[in-house]
């Protein structure tokens, strides 16, 4: 099968004229400043849905014929997929279905029924609930909607990719989320049909990183686990053909850590004011990441904002101690009336917050006279957290981290 052309994407763009918004372009600051040029945030986490998923998944649905629109779809998701399929099927009137792990986000599971689809709930991990989707096809005849490896959904989602140039004539590196590849194939089909100077970057989680391994086989590989806290790219294996897309026209392939990925979640949410999953967040932990690496200037890609309120929470904790804004100390004191109120009270000197404090006096590594404080600290910063512990030593006490 030939790769998606820009031409093709030029038609998608004009079937979702009336579809899909075009998502605001902000310009980053603080991104800037930290990657030492103009940054750029476009941010298709506001999009219909939350996420780009409606733009491939509309155009993918409006090509089937009659005959095939009468017997539905079925689609597999954990959330992002299953909202774009259940909205483009409502709204041209096809009846979808759509399987999602039984531990789905209650806020994606809630939104995809609330666009009209039938959710079956199947499967603890997501291999599971794609094959039970395949059964389903299979038995009742629906068109199973692929996920990213279909050339209208790469036509779909690099629609993108156009207004990217139309809004950033300028543009010098696009940065974007890459998990099967449906997104970054079509947006680099877009952009190198258009501007092949333009450098088209993909941005892949280190625990579900599947495109290294496969450029350097020549062929797509399929890792044999995938864990990570960006679901929305939590992809075991890139597709055939978004494999293909991914080869000739991207740049490069970058990879971003956990700690990096709950970073830019925080920073999204405290600098940009955008709300944004792990996933949507992958382009702007490769500028924390690889800070200066990428010519400018740069549009980081916002893909999705469908985050659940609990993970949320979690990840606002590990992005503050990924940043050194938590801080976790043990220390040793000398077991005396008002040791630990002398410390607390130097910690509030040094503009700590203690959020909670464990003392102990029993253990086989204290000798006698002495006790270990156990704290956890909110900090402002990592430059900070290194004062604290310095003037913690010039006072005297044993800091064992």
């Amino acid at each position: 099968m030939e790769l998606v052309t820009v031409e093709r994407v030029r038609a998608a763009q004009k079937l979702l004229s009336n579809v899909v918004q075009q998502t605001p372009m902000e310009h980053s600051r603080v991104l800037g400043e930290w990657h030492g040029g103009e940054v750029f945030l476009k941010c298709e986490n506001l999009q219909r849905t939350g996420s780009f998923k409606i733009r491939g998944a509309y155009v993918r649905m409006h090509g089937l014929d009659a005959e095939e629109r009468s017997r539905g779809v079925v689609a597999a998701s954990a959330g992002n997929h299953a909202q774009g399929v259940a909205l483009g099927a409502s709204l041209l009137g096809i009846p979808a279905t759509v399987f999602m792990p039984r531990r789905a986000p209650l806020p994606k599971l809630a939104a995809t029924r609330g666009y009209g689809a039938d959710v079956r709930l199947t499967g603890e991990a997501f291999d599971e609930t794609l094959a039970a989707a395949i059964v389903f096809a299979q038995r009742t005849g629906a068109v199973f909607i692929h996920p990213f490896d279909h050339p209208d959904v790469i036509a779909g989602q690099g629609t993108l990719g156009l207004e990217i140039l139309d809004q950033l004539p300028n543009v010098g590196t696009v940065l974007l989320a890459a998990g099967g590849g449906g997104l970054v194939g079509g947006v680099a089909a877009a952009i190198k049909g258009t501007r092949p100077d333009v450098k088209v970057v993909a941005v892949q989680a280190e625990a579900a990183a599947a495109l290294p391994e496969s450029l350097s086989t020549g062929a797509p590989v399929k890792l044999p686990t995938v864990r990570t806290m960006a679901d929305g790219i939590a992809v075991a294996k890139p597709g055939a053909l978004t494999f293909r897309h991914v080869r000739d026209l991207v740049d490069e392939v970058v990879t971003v850590t956990e700690d990096s990925l709950a970073r830019a979640v925080l920073l999204c949410m405290e600098r940009a004011k955008q709300v944004v999953e792990p996933a949507g967040a992958a382009a702007v932990a490769a500028l924390i990441q690889h800070p200066g690496r990428f010519e400018g200037p740069v549009v980081a890609v916002l893909s999705g904002g469908n985050v659940d309120p609990l993970l949320l929470n979690r990840i606002i904790q590990h992005g503050m101690t990924a940043a050194g804004r938590y801080l976790a100390l043990r220390l040793r004191i000398d077991d005396k009336p008002g040791s630990l109120a002398g410390l607390l009270t130097m910690l509030g000197d040094l503009g700590v917050n203690v959020l909670d404090v464990e003392h102990t006096r029993i253990s086989e590594s204290l000798r006698i006279g002495e006790a270990e404080v156990s704290l956890h600290l909110e900090t402002r910063g990592t430059d900070h957290c290194a004062e604290l512990v310095t003037a913690l030593r010039a006072a005297a006490f044993t800091v064992l981290r």
